[in-house]
């Protein structure tokens, strides 16, 4: 998840810069300063965007998804278990291929731990930055120079602010700056007052208080925070590098505007007399300096030199040229969405649920058991967490596709046999013709993948969505994709599943209804009729994913059950068996 997370991200973070800087570069003589400066905002929503949940946004079901499995080539391994129950020891034969992964995971998990070393790196610079401000704070002292105090009075009236605003002075800073966000500050260098004159002094005071009406000092920490999140991506920097000096012209736009043109030369000379003092601004700074790099400097003085006030005609184009970037950064949403939908889980809110600890059954087994009883219409479930996770559903999809091949008309109940290809397979019992029930039986790979291209892709993808299977995905680029690919469901899933094809609530002719029920009913012990089937996941020739899905009839109740188990090289179809048995046999359901 996180993978695909950096993934996208690295995709709409280069897409969103790129088309800001574009539209800004086109319509640049259509943006006012302020414009210019206020756009970059929508930068900072469209960047945060692909580390949102997937769910808020509900665009992911218009949009075929693009977070597509690996891709994988089948393999050949074995593996076959038996459940040596009584009176069948065959009833639950469970035969499997492996698959092998051609994209290693491991170059994953490396992506993602250099992103997390490298975020790491940034975070404890920016905690550097923000412990020297700290440190800093302790050699603060107010400023007592009365003058000072009146003329940030009068300014504060004059942009109508009314937040509190401490006056500092500190021998560690060489520009006035403005630091903090809860309790921000104005600091001076020392002794400032010496050498600037009361109109300088004033043209300080209305510089950072514009940046404190503005709230830029909490917006620099969004600006540094992204910066460290993509530290990885050249386009981003650019981006946010270029916000800062847009911020500072805007700034200077807004004291120009509350001065007279008369004073607008002074106000560029007293940016001047800092710049010969002030240092190379950091660029994860946590503060708003009033002076920054040469480069930032003599953009400003540029644009104090080309001052004009905004005419209303310029204010309305800037308000459609951003309207225009905001339709930008909407339309990447429903792309975020389906690149980063979460649909490793299923979001369960079934309220008749009771937690069971039924962890002795499952041993060494990262494992859970869910089981629903219709006539208490209650869930009990071993594992939650575990039971709402989406894994390939591997063979226990046969049921399903089965279903799928009878309503379509790709078999029916009477003509249900298709002819082996003559292709060797690791199992005798494969390499023969098949019917439905056969194949169901021996859980024939070939058989089920032969049936269903006899139908249409959109056909197969219709039938999956009616249903509601998962995630509903078949994009797999390996064949079959419901064996580790790309298809996956919950636990929890396949019990309502079962009890929705048990009920016919997907509305198909009852009788492909009931020739799946035959065709995956395992054994009768007196009343009780067992009905299930296995799948078992394996990867790189080990059994890394085991199911056991079904339902027992019993005594006029129906119980639903699915099981499954996680391990290193032993999670088959056969033991999850083997472990739902055990417990359905000791809770005296069968």
């Amino acid at each position: 998840m996180l993978f695909s997370m950096l993934v996208t991200s690295c995709i709409v973070s280069s897409i969103s810069a790129a088309g800001m800087m574009g539209i800004k570069a086109v319509f640049r003589k259509q943006l006012t300063a302020k414009w210019h400066y206020r756009i970059w905002l929508l930068l900072l929503i469209a960047l945060t965007i692909p580390f949102l949940p997937g769910r808020l946004f509900q665009f992911s079901k218009w949009i075929p998804g693009f977070d597509g499995p690996l891709h994988r080539d089948i393999g050949v391994s074995v593996a076959r278990a038996r459940v040596q129950e009584a009176g069948n020891a065959n009833m639950l034969q469970d035969f499997t291929i492996s698959v092998n992964r051609e994209t290693p995971e491991l170059l994953q998990a490396m992506t993602v731990a250099i992103w997390i070393a490298g975020l790491l790196v940034f975070a404890l610079i920016i905690m550097r930055a923000w412990l020297n401000i700290r440190r800093m704070k302790n050699a603060f002292r107010p400023v007592a120079n009365e003058e000072v105090l009146d003329l940030l009075e009068q300014c504060k009236q004059q942009l109508h602010i009314t937040r509190k605003l401490l006056v500092l002075e500190s021998p560690h800073v060489q520009s006035p700056m403005l630091v903090g966000v809860l309790k921000p500050c104005l600091v001076l260098p020392s002794r400032c007052t010496d050498w600037l004159s009361k109109d300088e002094i004033r043209y300080i005071l209305l510089h950072e208080l514009n940046h404190l009406k503005t709230k830029d000092n909490l917006t620099n920490y969004g600006i540094v925070a992204l910066q460290a999140v993509y530290w990885f991506n050249p386009l981003i920097w650019m981006a946010l590098k270029q916000m800062r000096l847009d911020r500072e012209i805007a700034c200077d736009y807004a004291v120009l505007q509350s001065l007279d043109e008369r004073f607008h030369g002074d106000y560029g000379h007293a940016i001047l007399r800092f710049a010969g003092r002030a240092t190379h601004s950091a660029p994860f700074s946590l503060a708003s300096p009033f002076v920054g790099p040469k480069s930032l400097i003599k953009h400003r003085i540029e644009t104090i030199v080309r001052f004009r006030s905004d005419s209303r005609r310029q204010n309305i184009k800037s308000i459609a040229v951003v309207a225009l970037a905001a339709l930008m950064v909407v339309s990447q949403l429903p792309v975020a969405s389906a690149m980063n939908r979460d649909d490793s889980r299923y979001h369960f809110t079934g309220e008749r649920m009771e937690h069971e600890d039924l962890g002795a059954y499952f041993s060494d087994y990262e494992g859970t058991f869910v089981l629903y009883d219709m006539n208490a219409d209650q869930y009990r479930i071993y594992n939650e967490s575990q039971s709402t996770r989406r894994v390939s559903p591997d063979s226990t999809y046969k049921i399903y596709s089965a279903l799928f091949g009878l309503e379509s008309g790709a078999i029916s109940a009477e003509r249900s046999t298709i002819e082996w290809n003559g292709q060797m397979y690791p199992h005798d019992v494969w390499n023969k013709d098949h019917n439905l029930f056969t194949a169901m039986k021996s859980s024939v790979n070939w058989y089920f993948q032969a049936m269903e291209d006899r139908m249409d892709r959109r056909e197969l993808q219709g039938y999956l969505e009616r249903i509601g299977y998962g995630n509903a995905d078949l994009s797999g680029k390996s064949e079959p994709f419901w064996q580790e690919s790309s298809l996956a469901i919950s636990p929890v899933e396949q019990v309502q599943l079962l009890k929705a094809l048990y009920t016919n609530q997907f509305g198909f002719e009852d009788k492909h209804i009931e020739t799946v029920k035959q065709a995956i009913q395992l054994e009768e012990r007196g009343d009780a009729r067992l009905f299930g089937k296995t799948g078992t996941g394996t990867v790189n020739h080990k059994n890394t994913n085991g199911w056991f899905v079904g339902y027992v009839e019993n005594e006029g109740n129906t119980y639903f059950f699915a099981t499954n188990i996680k391990h290193e090289d032993q999670a088959s179809g056969s033991t999850a068996a083997e472990i739902s048995l055990r417990i359905l046999r000791d809770k005296g359901i069968y």
